[in-house]
């Protein structure tokens, strides 16, 4: 089998063409004619990730984020990306990432956080030129209103993560949530002017934070923590599409945050 087969397949699922156009999805590395000896899923690309897939005989990586996002005007050893670039080189690897693409569908990485949390009657929070089919984010209701203490403790428990950063508390009752997967403060209007009780997302910065304007709850999760499910969902799809066809799950963990 070739490497665009499965290529075709991903694409079937989340078009490129419903990514954002900042992003650099698709093929990014490798060539879609050369036969294909096993597919490895990750969330992002490191020379870690690349001695997995050789270690697992696959010679194709589906990755949620790009290695390649900025231009590059030389191949060395100065950074991470270009390390990592040069070993999938090296050792004929072929990397396709998904990103915005799979940020976009409608049953993609924002879904399964609003399934994570149970919320019920979600819909796009921020539809991409009008689409309600396609677009970033997803606000729904939990089936229970929380206060604020309960519904922290309730996140942490969902999401598997045991430090969340917040905006003040103001004895908010927490029913109608927004979530965005990744870095999200672009959506704090969004969820304000859609009456969401808190906004769940991650890479807040300082200021973002005042943006709350005792109208809303922001989470900041995190943004590994946030896309942790996601390439459980990329392998479940090509699983499927596969079923007699090596999908590896990357085992190793590549969140470059530690907390002590």
């Amino acid at each position: 089998m070739k490497i665009q087969k499965v290529i075709d397949a991903i694409e079937l699922w989340t078009p490129t063409n419903q990514s954002e156009e900042f992003d650099n999805v698709g093929l990014i590395i490798g060539n879609s004619d050369n036969d294909i000896t096993g597919v490895i899923v990750s969330l992002d690309t490191t020379e870690k990730i690349i001695d997995e897939a050789i270690e697992k005989n696959c010679n194709l990586i589906v990755s949620f984020h790009p290695i390649i996002f900025k231009g590059l005007k030389k191949l060395t050893s100065n950074s991470y990306v270009e390390k990592t670039i040069i070993k999938a080189i090296e050792n004929k690897v072929s990397i396709y990432s998904i990103h915005t693409s799979l940020d976009n569908h409608a049953e993609g990485v924002n879904y399964v956080i609003s399934k994570k949390l149970g919320l019920i009657n979600t819909k796009i929070l921020i539809p991409k030129e009008n689409n309600k089919y396609i677009g970033m984010g997803r606000i729904g209701e939990l089936k229970k209103c929380l206060n604020e203490n309960e519904f922290i403790i309730y996140l942490k428990d969902k999401m598997k993560t045991n430090l969340i950063r917040h905006s003040r508390f103001i004895g908010k009752k927490i029913k109608r949530i927004a979530v965005l997967g990744g870095s999200g403060a672009f959506g704090i209007d969004k969820a304000i002017s859609q009456n969401a009780d808190a906004y769940v997302t991650a890479d807040l910065k300082y200021h973002n934070f005042f943006e709350a304007n005792n109208k809303i709850v922001l989470f900041d999760i995190g943004h590994f923590e946030s896309e942790q499910f996601t390439k459980n969902l990329i392998h479940n799809y090509l699983s499927k599409k596969f079923p007699s066809f090596a999908i590896v799950l990357a085992t190793t963990n590549t969140n470059p945050v530690n907390y002590f």
